[in-house]
């Protein structure tokens, strides 16, 4: 009896075991399924954020449905609490468009705001920053948003970073916005006006960075930027800053950028800009500062672009400036410098890339010092007076792909240059034939060996260069026929060719200048025209009829020559030119017909040939006057006035006597074209960039 109660104890656990064991998996899942339920229901967000983002009305596809959890949705974030509301909207480049709308005002826990890069229009709520008191993080650059910056006077105290950017905003901004806690500012490319929004008694101990470029700012830079102790960077470029540079801000120990282009700033450089010993960026061009360039610059050890161009700035180059060994751009053109610009030494800037001195009053030789800067990969030294030889040491600039020394007193041109892309050495006097070493260097693009005194013919193999697309060979002595081979140059025949150049490699500006077709001397090399340029020399015979094969050529520039027999059919071909000028050469016969059919023909001389017949009509002749044709006494028709051409055989101008008057007008206009250089050309130079948008070279044909 006993061991069968026993038995009995002994079996009864081992029949529950199971069905228990079970029981309780059962049971755990169901917990589990109620706590996720749980969980999910204490994670919808708030209703009244609901209805606030569904008010936003954004146009946009976007996933927004009011029948489901608003902290699911696309860009909407909430906070982990019970409560769930939200705190974050990141929609950055989702194509909304639309308004922001006053219901934003409603989620009243927003920490962050992003609808950058997108297109939205209108003001902004007025209360926006006052009523969202949680509010760190706004990001509404890049859209089309227009108005006043929102008034507040107790706008969040968390905010941290502010950027506005890129929009269409306008009026003063109250500098009660910079309260303590924030530390990015950003309203640049704009239409802010007043004065900068920096108060004298201001705690902006957290600023950072400051950015308020291309707007219209005036007055002058406040004082109160001094207390901006931890300001790393400082953009007011193309504004219309004046007066000096405070003292003040050369306290700021921490400054990395200081970019103040484009305004009308004055006064010397003080010393005490050898304080920023942090700085990287010093951008102070096209503004109206004077004296020579502070002594003590070198303990700018930490530069890596140093950009005055465009300023009144006398004497010469500081030798401590070579202290700056972390240089990569150093652009001082267009000022008043002078001395000798082999006492500098360059050797220690192995890492300048970019030299522009051009438009300075240096002297002497080239420095042997700048041919040890292996990094070089563009140097402008045009307009200056500097003597000498270029050295065979140029050789040594492996990376060199852009050299500009026109209008300089320089006798030869040395060495080969492997991957030179710009050419630019016109106005130097050199003498003798077209470099031969050119021919090697495949990656030539642009050359311009204008005003020199160049002689001999011009040589085929111009033709074979597979990246050029840009001659200047005017106001020289060359001699010979147009060349055959000329014409087959690869840019200009074939559009694969030129799809294949980058011409947006360098943004510096190209000097060219002044000739037949142009009256400016900076041009944006992505802008430089496919052209070629032979005015002003002695070239003979006809012209080639393959010549229509440069189908892709804008401009045709072959005045003030000796050329013979009648104008090809052929130049009916280039359907993307836009100006010829073939006047003053001795051309003959009828002008033929089929130029007007091109369409993009906007400027055309023929004047001054011997050229007869009815001038046709249609098409681009009707859009050109007398101008174009005169000097043409057997040419009739309208524009000329002469309803009826002569009967009769016209009186033959003698050869000497048409060649005498020839020459008096080449000379007459070699002349011309080197005052308009000296005097035109420098006040252009001032003007060479615009405050929005980089400037656009056009070359204008005479009439």
């Amino acid at each position: 009896m006993k061991h069968d109660k026993e038995k009995e104890k002994v079996k009864v656990p081992t029949i529950l075991t199971l069905p228990s064991f079970r029981l309780l998996c059962y049971l755990g899942q169901l917990v589990f399924v109620l706590l996720l339920l749980a969980c999910s229901a204490s994670a919808a967000c708030d209703g009244l954020d609901r209805d606030a983002l569904l008010s936003l009305a954004f146009k946009a596809p976007l996933n927004w449905s009011a029948s489901t959890d608003c902290c699911l949705w696309d860009g909407i974030t909430c906070d982990p609490d019970e409560q769930s509301h939200v705190v974050a909207i990141s929609l950055p480049s989702r194509g909304l468009s639309g308004v922001v709308s006053p219901a934003i005002t409603n989620l009243t826990r927003l920490t962050h705001l992003d609808l950058s890069h997108n297109s939205l229009l209108g003001s902004l709520p007025d209360d926006l920053l006052s009523a969202l008191p949680s509010l760190e993080f706004v990001d509404l650059s890049f859209n089309r948003l227009i108005g006043r910056f929102p008034q507040s006077s107790n706008q969040s105290s968390h905010l941290q970073i502010i950027n506005l950017s890129s929009n269409f905003f306008n009026g003063t901004i109250p500098s009660s916005i910079l309260v303590p806690s924030v530390s990015v500012f950003n309203v640049s490319n704009n239409s802010f006006s007043g004065s900068i929004p920096v108060s004298n008694g201001g705690n902006h101990t957290s600023l950072t960075f400051l950015d308020l470029s291309f707007n219209e700012f005036t007055y002058t830079i406040p004082l109160g930027i001094g207390l901006c102790s931890k300001l790393q960077t400082f953009r007011a470029g193309f504004n219309d800053l004046n007066g000096s540079l405070p003292d003040e801000i050369f306290m700021l120990a921490d400054l990395k950028q200081l970019s103040l282009p484009f305004n009308s700033l004055s006064g010397p450089l003080i010393d005490g800009i050898m304080n920023l010993t942090n700085l990287r960026i010093l951008e102070l061009y096209s503004n109206q500062f004077l004296g020579s360039i502070p002594g003590g610059i070198g303990n700018l050890f930490r530069l890596e672009k140093l950009l005055l161009y465009v300023n009144n700035f006398t004497g010469a180059l500081p030798p401590s400036l070579a202290n700056c060994t972390n240089l990569s751009t150093l652009n001082l053109r267009l000022n008043n410098l002078t001395g000798e610009l082999s006492a500098f030494n360059f050797s220690t800037l192995q890492r300048l890339t970019t030299l522009d001195l051009s438009n300075n009053n240096f002297s002497g030789e080239l420095p042997q010092s700048l041919y040890s800067c292996k990094s070089l990969t563009a140097i402008k030294l045009a307009s200056n007076q500097l003597t000498g030889e270029i050295s065979p040491e140029i050789v040594a600039l492996e990376s060199l792909s852009f050299l500009s020394i026109s209008t300089n007193n320089l006798t030869n041109v040395a060495g080969a240059f492997r991957i030179l892309k710009v050419f630019a050495i016109a106005g130097c006097q050199l003498t003798g034939q077209v470099p031969t070493m050119l021919a090697k260097v495949m990656t030539l693009e642009v050359l311009d060996l204008s005003f020199n005194l160049i002689t001999g013919s011009i040589p085929g193999w111009m033709g074979s260069l597979p990246n050029l697309f840009y001659v200047d060979l005017s106001n020289n002595l060359l001699g010979g026929g147009f060349p055959i081979a000329f014409c087959g140059m690869p840019v200009l025949t074939t559009k694969e060719a030129g799809d294949m150049v980058d011409r947006s490699y360098l943004e510096l500006p190209v000097f060219v200048v002044p000739n037949s077709a142009t009256y400016q001397q900076y041009n944006q090399l992505s802008n430089l025209p496919p052209a070629i340029y032979l005015g002003n020399n002695s070239l003979t015979g006809s012209i080639p009829s393959e010549i229509g094969r440069l189908k892709y050529i804008l401009v045709l520039d072959l005045s003030y020559n000796n050329f013979t027999g009648s104008i090809p059919e052929q130049i009916s071909n280039l359907t993307n030119l836009e100006k010829l000028d073939l006047s003053y050469n001795h051309l003959s016969g009828g002008i033929p017909a089929s130029l007007g059919s091109l369409h993009f023909l906007s400027s055309l001389s023929v004047a001054y040939n011997d050229l007869q017949g009815i001038v046709p009509s249609g098409g681009q002749f009707d859009t050109f006057t007398n101008s174009s044709f005169e000097g043409n006494p057997g040419l009739c028709g309208f524009p000329t006035g002469k309803l009826s051409c002569p009967q009769s055989p016209l009186p033959v101008v003698s050869t000497a006597q048409k060649s005498n008057t020839h020459g008096i007008f080449k000379a007459l206009f070699f002349g011309i074209s080197f005052g308009i250089f000296f005097g035109i050309g420098f006040g252009l130079g001032l003007n060479i960039d615009d405050k929005r948008i980089p400037f656009i070279a056009r070359r204008m044909m005479k009439t």
